[in-house]
């Protein structure tokens, strides 16, 4: 299989599969527990029908949107994920490139492979930074000012990631960083060793957005123990709200699925939430986001951007979400999968391809543009 042979998220899912050792496809591919609720976010959209109208005299399609004071040339982002250099030697750098050319927004985390700074010098599309909330407040506050310093638009603080999930496919191949794998894991390695000599002869792997603050080179500091030994449980909406203070700017909440929060979202200052359940990553038995979607839009929609990721494979999701009141919809895996299989092309294809799916749905769905699109146009199974 090659790139051009890849038509959707399963193609690009089995390229992927091909090209990285077993322990980095699964660290991508895998949720928490049962992974159940890793499945149930993509199967959520299956309860919901589009209903079209037709003879609307759709010559041209404007899919833009505007999001946190972002204008986004298409409704989905690439959502910030960890480790992306792991995935393919070019990493943010690859996706961001890729998300400039089609207009729209990216995000580091403070698990990214390249540095904040050296990403907004490349690239001048929306960015944001997705943030995990440490013990150390000095080590916060200096991580945002960081941040602020090289011109990120969005801080995107996490709130569903205070430990780790029971990523049990992980707990099976050894994945840490450093690496520590099991027999098995070093075998899948060895199978694969393009991608070592990728990784040995490319830039050193690094977490520059941690480098300067935590020593992450004393043993097998997994991914597992970074949530639960560095990150703080007790953070609190006190908390939360002297950082949007301190911030000053587009301030959202990744992780958001209950009304209640979303409320408090609003009464702290924040200017979006994000419905996500962390990919199925976190709290496997959790609902997933397009469910909940409808009532949060209705509590705080008209004050706040309303956000979803979380399963989203397909042009017909994004416009699903839409329709119900999403602003716009985030993508993790969507892009990761065409990372691996190949950099920056494979982001370019993905992102390609979905802009082709909105833009034929939308025309079949009668719609000329994003705010053409209402619940009138849905109607869910029983």
């Amino acid at each position: 299989m090659r790139l051009k042979d890849c038509h959707n998220f399963h193609d690009f899912r089995r390229l992927a599969e091909k090209r990285l050792p077993g322990p980095i496809f699964n660290y991508i591919d895998g949720a928490a527990d049962d992974e159940t609720t890793y499945q149930r976010n993509t199967d959520a959209f299956d309860g919901c029908d589009l209903v079209p109208n037709v003879l609307a005299g759709v010559k041209d399609v404007d899919m833009s949107v505007t999001v946190m004071g972002q204008k986004l040339a298409m409704p989905i982002y690439c959502s910030p994920t960890a480790l992306q250099r792991l995935f393919h030697h070019d990493g943010e750098l690859a996706v961001a490139a890729a998300a400039e050319k089609f207009g729209t927004m990216f995000g580091v985390s403070s698990l990214g492979t390249v540095s904040l700074a050296e990403v907004r010098k490349k690239h001048s599309n929306p960015q944001c930074y997705q943030f995990y909330f440490h013990k150390d407040r000095g080590l916060n506050k200096a991580m945002m000012q960081s941040a602020k310093e090289a011109g990120v638009e969005v801080m995107m603080l996490t709130v569903d990631s205070i430990t780790g999930g029971n990523r049990e496919r992980d707990l099976r191949t050894g994945f840490s960083i450093p690496f520590r794998l099991s027999l098995k894991g070093m075998a899948q390695f060895a199978l694969k060793p393009m991608w070592g000599i990728n990784y040995v002869t490319h830039e050193k792997f690094a977490l520059p957005q941690l480098d300067d603050h935590v020593d992450m080179s004393a043993g097998a500091l997994s991914i597992g123990r970074y949530f639960t030994e560095m990150l703080d449980p007790s953070m609190t909406w006190d908390d939360v709200a002297k950082m949007v203070q301190e911030w000053d700017g587009q301030f959202c909440l990744k992780g958001v699925m209950s009304v209640a929060d979303a409320k408090r979202a609003v009464d702290i200052g924040c200017t979006g939430i994000v419905l996500s359940n962390h990919g199925g990553r976190q709290l496997d038995g959790s609902r997933a986001p397009f469910d909940q979607l409808a009532e949060i839009v209705d509590a705080v929609g008209d004050r706040i951007d309303v956000i979803m990721d979380s399963g989203v494979q397909r042009g017909t999701h994004v416009l699903k979400a839409l329709s119900l009141g999403a602003k716009a919809v985030g993508g993790g895996r969507f892009y990761l999968y065409p990372l691996a299989a190949a950099g920056q092309a494979g982001v370019e294809r993905a992102l390609g391809l979905m802009r082709s799916e909105i833009e034929r749905d939308m025309r079949l769905m009668g719609c000329k543009s994003v705010s053409e699109l209402n619940r009138d146009n849905l109607r869910f199974r029983t």
